[in-house]
């Protein structure tokens, strides 16, 4: 299957997935609003999603692929599947434990992540439960993640990709069933949230059993192929996961700003994770196979091709994407989530937000076309460096944003130093020449910017001559999608007069390649 059919594949599930992901903040907003109970709860889901970043999505997939499509290539299915079911045996005993051990130390643990919930009577208590809920989340999600890897090297994307509308659709329901008979609406968004971990699970034991490759629990062993893993994991778990590490960081900072801070944030990131999900996630996860096979292979100029095209689709994808998030933010926020619980004062404060994000967009995503070229190559230290000078900028900034932005200063902290993480991996891949963009991308990368630049600014006088007159929820609704339509067809019509995308090249790069 070619990159960009991968990636479509993906992004189309993706996609989804994160509309039924804001379907599921919309109703969040609706129950509980901005204030204590909603931030108790952003606060416990957070806690397992960080670790499930860092170790099971990020770190793991980086580790894993490259050495189960390695074993799959070169000594074929028998001895894949026996290291993937080692693998899974040995994470589920150590995932195990660690869950034990965090649903112990739960109080000590939330207030290292939420300090300023102290301050507040009640909010560290209510986040406390829900936390001790959800986090067995990450147990389920993580052996998830070892069953997407191994679809994921097999070529079969879709069902893996699928898993999150399972997470939206169940914790939907949960909340909307349990809601009336729980403590809080949290409560019941939390048991949700645990039920649709056990479902992702069931659902990908299911898609390895019919894609043949079926895996056994056996006895956990350290072979040498798992300790193997286990030292690729740990470095690799920080240059993976410094996006999630830095929002955690915003969090704990968030804590102490003000009630609803932590809200604002998570609202703004839900909305801005809609395009880097679909684009970052889908790259990320269709790349690192391909550039694995065509490294093991010694195909050195396929996988060159293969990262300009990722990253030449990457910035076409997020760079109109980020323009209209700016411009639109506070349009698309009210008709997302102001009713109920969720009025004119969250919407500012959630829209100023969403705009400071979406200035890194297009940075979040060039870290997922940049970091599989040293993950292919079994390199999983480097991208560590990166990363620790990239949190250190972030830890800096926020602290120095925050007092005149507030929690805008946190996004845009976290916006300035992925394009910082972009740089730095960019660079060094050139030096040691593993990277550097083809006449093509060079031609195309400015004609992309441009073109978004004129959309940007048909979307602004739009808004500025249609939004006075979205006067109720239906009137602004249609106004929005409008303004959507009207800046997708304004950016396809300068992108194929400047040159930046042909249709006709969209459509070849979609077909399989024989």
């Amino acid at each position: 299957m070619s990159l960009v059919r991968s990636i479509a594949t993906v992004g189309g599930f993706t996609m989804l997935s994160r509309i039924t992901g804001l379907m599921r903040e919309m109703m969040i907003a609706q129950y509980m609003g901005a204030g204590a109970v909603a931030d108790a709860f952003f606060v416990a889901f957070r806690f397992p999603n960080l670790f499930r970043s860092l170790f099971a999505e990020g770190a793991f997939n980086a580790a894993f692929v490259p050495l189960f499509t390695g074993k799959l290539t070169a000594e074929g299915e028998a001895e894949a599947r026996s290291f993937a079911e080692q693998a899974l045996a040995v994470m589920a005993l150590v995932l195990g434990m660690f869950v034990a051990l965090v649903e112990l130390a739960m109080p000590w643990a939330i207030y290292a992540l939420a300090p300023g919930f102290g301050e507040v009577p009640g909010k560290l208590a209510i986040a406390t439960e829900l936390s001790r809920i959800c986090f067995p989340y990450l147990l389920f999600i993580s052996l998830t993640s070892l069953q997407a890897g191994v679809l994921n090297s097999l070529g079969r994307f879709a069902a893996a990709a699928g898993t999150p509308v399972l997470l939206n659709v169940v914790a939907m329901a949960g909340l909307w069933a349990l809601a009336p008979f729980t403590e809080t609406p949290g409560h019941a968004l939390a048991w949700g949230t645990f039920a649709a971990g056990v479902a992702q699970f069931t659902w990908l034991m299911v898609s390895v059993r019919k894609a043949g490759m079926p895996l056994r629990v056996v006895w956990p062993r350290l072979s040498p192929e798992v300790r193997l893993l286990g030292k690729r994991i740990v470095p690799g778990a920080v240059g993976a996961g410094v996006y999630q590490v830095n929002l955690v960081i915003n969090t704990m900072i968030a804590s102490t700003v003000a009630n609803g801070a932590v809200s604002y944030l998570n609202y703004a990131d839900r909305v801005n994770q809609l395009p880097l999900g679909v684009v970052g996630i889908a790259i990320g996860t269709a790349l690192l196979p391909l550039l694995s096979r065509q490294l093991k292979a010694g195909d050195l100029d396929g996988a060159r091709d293969s990262q300009n095209r990722a990253m030449e689709f990457a910035l076409l994808m997020t760079l109109p994407a980020a323009a209209a998030l700016m411009v639109l933010a506070e349009p698309v926020i009210r008709v997302l989530f102001q009713r109920g619980s969720f009025g004119p004062a969250e919407t500012a404060a959630t829209a100023s937000a969403l705009v400071a994000f979406a200035v890194g967009l297009p940075a979040y995503v060039l870290v997922k076309v940049l970091t599989p070229a040293f993950f292919a190559r079994e390199d999983t230290r480097t991208p560590v460096k990166v990363a620790g000078a990239t949190m250190a900028l972030n830890v800096a900034l926020n602290l120095a944003l925050v007092g005149p932005l507030a929690h805008v200063g946190m996004a845009l902290s976290t916006a300035l130093a992925a394009w910082f993480n972009v740089a730095a991996l960019a660079v060094i891949l050139r030096r040691r020449g593993f990277f550097a963009m083809d006449k093509r991308l060079r031609a195309r990368a400015p004609r992309i910017l441009a073109a978004a630049a004129a959309m940007a600014a048909a979307l602004y006088a739009g808004r500025l001559w249609a939004w006075p007159q979205a006067t109720h929820t239906l009137a602004a609704l249609v106004i929005v999608a409008m303004l959507v339509a009207a800046g997708l067809l304004v950016f396809a019509i300068a992108a194929h007069v400047s040159g930046a995308a042909r249709l006709a090249e969209i459509k070849a790069m979609m077909r399989r390649r024989k």
